[in-house]
């Protein structure tokens, strides 16, 4: 028997180590495979670089974060709207909670228009709390 210690005769002296090795095997897969579900899907844009700026606790929840891409369109968490999708959708957000802050990200590309218009539309909507999305400079 190939890589075990017991020759037929008297106690067994060696440790089979092919089950546990398929057994950590088996965790890895699964370790792998459960970790594409934990990515959480972004939109692609490249920030602007800033020198300061404040950290967050984290990623803003979905509902209360605009991103411009570099071609303009308008993403509401992780769903591209139309400026009239985003006002109502801002209104809904306003009424639930005033002191929402809404976390805007836009490339660096993007028309200063378009986020002054996610801005304007935002402040009409009724939010007055703003943080700007950057990439510290390094």
């Amino acid at each position: 028997m190939a890589g075990s210690a017991h020759s037929g005769k008297g106690p067994i002296t060696g440790i089979n180590i092919t089950p546990m090795v398929d057994v950590m095997l088996v965790l890895l897969v699964i370790l792998m495979v459960s970790a594409n579900f934990m990515v959480q899907k972004q939109i692609r844009i490249d920030l602007p670089k800033a020198k300061s700026g404040e950290s967050s606790a984290g990623p803003a929840a979905p509902p209360s974060a605009v991103t411009v891409t570099k071609d303009g369109q308008i993403h509401l968490g992780d769903q591209p709207v139309s400026a009239k999708e985003l006002a109502e959708k801002l209104v809904a957000l306003a009424r639930r909670d005033a002191e929402t802050t809404l976390v805007v990200s836009a490339d660096k590309d993007a028309g200063h228009g378009k986020v002054v218009e996610v801005l304007d539309i935002a402040r009409s909507a009724g939010l007055r709390r703003f943080a700007v999305t950057v990439e510290a400079q390094r």
